[in-house]
C-alpha cells in the first residue's frame, strides 16, 4: 500500500552540482542532505525542506524537464516568489488552478518547478 511520496528525482548534467547547490540552498532555502557513500560516487546532490526531498541525479545526455515537474507547497507564496525573483530566479504566475495561487520557476539547469499555496 502507498503511504506517501518519499522524494522526487530530477536529472542534471554532469558537473552541475555547485550550481544546483547554490540554487536549491541559497535561492530556495532548502538544506543539502548527505547521499549514502555508494550513491555519492555517482555525483548529484539531495536537498530537503520540511518533509520534501528533491534528489538531483547526474544524467549523461541530459535534457531539462520542461513539462514534467514537482509541485511544491509553500507558505506565504507572494513573499516566496519575491525571494526567488530577488535572487535572480524566473517567476511565472499561473492563475488557472482553482483554489490555488501558483507560479513556475526553473532551476539553473532548466528543470521546471511549480510552487503552490492556497488562494487568498
Amino acid at each position: 500500500m502507498i503511504t506517501g511520496l518519499d522524494h522526487v528525482q530530477l536529472a542534471a548534467p554532469p558537473g552541475s552540482e555547485e550550481r544546483l547547490r547554490a540554487y536549491y540552498v541559497d535561492v530556495l532555502g532548502m538544506a543539502e542532505i548527505p547521499k549514502p557513500p555508494v550513491l555519492a560516487a555517482r555525483g548529484g546532490c539531495w536537498f530537503q525542506a520540511g518533509g520534501v526531498q528533491l534528489h538531483l541525479g547526474i544524467e549523461s545526455g541530459f535534457r531539462p524537464a520542461k513539462k514534467a515537474h514537482p509541485g511544491i507547497g509553500v507558505t506565504a507564496i507572494e513573499a516566496y516568489a519575491t525571494r526567488l525573483r530577488d535572487r535572480g530566479a524566473p517567476v511565472t504566475w499561473d492563475n488557472t488552478l482553482p483554489g490555488h495561487r501558483r507560479f513556475y520557476s526553473e532551476d539553473p539547469v532548466g528543470n521546471r518547478l511549480e510552487f503552490l499555496g492556497p488562494a487568498a
